[in-house]
Protein backbone atom coordinates (compact mmCIF):
# COMPACT_ATOMS: atom_id res chain seq x y z
CA UNK A 1 0.00 0.00 0.00
CA UNK A 2 3.03 2.38 0.80
CA UNK A 3 4.21 1.58 -2.96
CA UNK A 4 0.68 2.75 -4.16
CA UNK A 5 0.56 5.83 -1.81
CA UNK A 6 3.89 7.11 -3.39
CA UNK A 7 2.97 6.61 -6.59
CA UNK A 8 -0.44 8.07 -6.65
CA UNK A 9 1.83 11.51 -4.73
CA UNK A 10 4.15 11.41 -7.46
CA UNK A 11 1.60 11.01 -10.50
CA UNK A 12 -1.24 13.38 -9.14
CA UNK A 13 0.60 15.75 -7.45
CA UNK A 14 3.51 15.93 -10.34
CA UNK A 15 0.70 17.86 -12.48
CA UNK A 16 1.56 21.04 -10.40
CA UNK A 17 -2.31 22.14 -10.84
CA UNK A 18 -2.61 24.37 -7.69
CA UNK A 19 -1.44 27.77 -7.37
CA UNK A 20 0.39 29.15 -3.95
CA UNK A 21 1.56 32.11 -2.45
CA UNK A 22 4.70 33.76 -1.86
CA UNK A 23 4.52 32.62 1.82
CA UNK A 24 3.45 29.01 0.88
CA UNK A 25 6.98 29.10 -1.48
CA UNK A 26 8.58 30.13 1.58
CA UNK A 27 7.47 27.65 3.52
CA UNK A 28 8.37 24.83 1.39
CA UNK A 29 11.63 26.47 0.94
CA UNK A 30 11.74 26.69 4.85
CA UNK A 31 10.80 22.94 5.33
CA UNK A 32 12.94 21.33 3.13
CA UNK A 33 16.18 22.92 5.00
CA UNK A 34 14.19 21.92 7.91
CA UNK A 35 14.01 18.48 7.08
CA UNK A 36 17.86 18.49 5.90
CA UNK A 37 18.47 19.79 9.74
CA UNK A 38 16.95 17.09 10.89
CA UNK A 39 19.00 14.66 8.36
CA UNK A 40 22.34 16.71 8.91
CA UNK A 41 21.88 16.38 12.51
CA UNK A 42 21.28 13.03 13.19
CA UNK A 43 23.96 11.98 10.75
CA UNK A 44 26.51 13.52 12.35
CA UNK A 45 25.17 12.07 15.47
CA UNK A 46 25.12 9.04 14.08
CA UNK A 47 29.08 9.02 14.00
CA UNK A 48 29.55 9.92 17.61
CA UNK A 49 26.91 7.41 18.57
CA UNK A 50 26.75 3.84 17.69
CA UNK A 51 22.58 3.78 18.98
CA UNK A 52 21.26 2.66 15.62
CA UNK A 53 18.08 5.57 15.81
CA UNK A 54 20.01 8.05 14.86
CA UNK A 55 21.36 6.36 11.68
CA UNK A 56 18.01 4.90 10.81
CA UNK A 57 15.92 8.45 11.25
CA UNK A 58 18.83 10.10 9.36
CA UNK A 59 17.78 7.93 6.26
CA UNK A 60 14.60 8.18 6.50
CA UNK A 61 15.14 12.32 6.54
CA UNK A 62 16.30 11.71 2.70
CA UNK A 63 12.77 10.43 1.88
CA UNK A 64 11.23 13.41 3.64
CA UNK A 65 13.62 16.00 2.01
CA UNK A 66 12.64 13.90 -1.68
CA UNK A 67 9.11 14.85 -0.82
CA UNK A 68 9.34 18.28 -0.58
CA UNK A 69 12.04 18.16 -3.43
CA UNK A 70 9.14 16.96 -5.56
CA UNK A 71 6.59 19.90 -4.54
CA UNK A 72 9.86 22.84 -4.87
CA UNK A 73 10.05 21.12 -8.39
CA UNK A 74 5.98 21.14 -9.41
CA UNK A 75 6.19 24.78 -8.14
CA UNK A 76 9.04 25.85 -10.18
CA UNK A 77 10.76 26.49 -7.23
CA UNK A 78 14.74 26.16 -6.77
CA UNK A 79 16.14 23.41 -4.88
CA UNK A 80 19.26 24.46 -2.80
CA UNK A 81 22.42 22.55 -3.59
CA UNK A 82 23.62 22.74 0.04
CA UNK A 83 26.36 20.97 1.93
CA UNK A 84 25.96 19.27 5.44
CA UNK A 85 25.49 21.44 7.60
CA UNK A 86 24.95 24.10 5.53
CA UNK A 87 21.69 26.45 4.87
CA UNK A 88 20.35 29.42 3.44
CA UNK A 89 18.11 30.26 6.48
CA UNK A 90 20.42 31.95 8.98
CA UNK A 91 18.41 30.52 11.82
CA UNK A 92 18.07 26.99 11.29
CA UNK A 93 22.45 27.59 10.33
CA UNK A 94 22.65 28.60 13.99
CA UNK A 95 20.55 26.18 15.39
CA UNK A 96 21.97 23.47 13.58
CA UNK A 97 25.33 24.27 15.15
CA UNK A 98 24.14 24.34 18.55
CA UNK A 99 22.12 21.14 18.48
CA UNK A 100 25.71 19.71 17.11
CA UNK A 101 27.40 20.89 20.30
CA UNK A 102 24.45 19.56 22.65
CA UNK A 103 24.30 16.15 20.78
CA UNK A 104 27.95 15.81 21.20
CA UNK A 105 27.73 16.07 25.03
CA UNK A 106 26.43 13.05 25.95
CA UNK A 107 24.53 10.19 24.63
CA UNK A 108 21.42 11.90 26.93
CA UNK A 109 21.58 15.27 25.30
CA UNK A 110 21.67 13.51 21.71
CA UNK A 111 18.77 11.93 22.02
CA UNK A 112 16.96 15.01 23.51
CA UNK A 113 18.54 17.17 20.57
CA UNK A 114 16.61 14.15 18.23
CA UNK A 115 13.14 14.99 20.62
CA UNK A 116 13.59 18.82 20.07
CA UNK A 117 13.88 19.08 16.38
CA UNK A 118 11.38 16.54 16.39
CA UNK A 119 9.31 18.89 18.40
CA UNK A 120 9.74 21.71 16.17
CA UNK A 121 9.22 20.36 12.81
CA UNK A 122 5.67 18.89 14.38
CA UNK A 123 5.22 22.94 15.70
CA UNK A 124 6.40 24.41 12.38
CA UNK A 125 4.00 21.61 10.02
CA UNK A 126 1.16 22.26 11.95
CA UNK A 127 1.22 25.96 11.22
CA UNK A 128 2.29 25.21 8.01
CA UNK A 129 -0.42 22.97 7.11
CA UNK A 130 -3.18 25.81 7.61
CA UNK A 131 -4.51 26.86 3.82
CA UNK A 132 -1.91 25.02 1.96
CA UNK A 133 -3.16 23.39 -1.31
CA UNK A 134 -4.34 19.72 -1.27
CA UNK A 135 -0.66 18.45 -2.66
CA UNK A 136 1.45 20.49 -0.20
CA UNK A 137 -1.09 19.30 2.97
CA UNK A 138 -0.72 15.78 1.44
CA UNK A 139 3.02 16.08 1.94
CA UNK A 140 2.77 17.85 5.47
CA UNK A 141 0.87 15.55 6.80
CA UNK A 142 2.76 12.58 5.96
CA UNK A 143 5.91 14.36 7.28
CA UNK A 144 4.25 15.34 10.63
CA UNK A 145 2.97 11.74 11.05
CA UNK A 146 6.64 10.65 10.84
CA UNK A 147 7.61 13.46 12.92
CA UNK A 148 5.36 12.08 16.09
CA UNK A 149 6.98 8.59 15.26
CA UNK A 150 10.45 9.65 15.22
CA UNK A 151 9.97 11.59 18.30
CA UNK A 152 8.34 8.67 19.97
CA UNK A 153 11.56 6.44 18.91
CA UNK A 154 14.03 9.28 20.23
CA UNK A 155 11.48 9.44 23.76
CA UNK A 156 11.55 5.47 24.18
CA UNK A 157 15.64 5.73 25.58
Amino acid sequence: MKKITGLFFMVFFSIGIFAITDKQKSDLLFMYQEEKLAHDVYTMLSREYTLPVFYKISNSEINHMAQVEVLLNNYKIKVPKLKEGEFIDKDLQILYKNLLIKGKSSLESALNVGVAIEEKDIADLKEKVKNAPEDIQFVYKNLLNASENHKKAFSKF
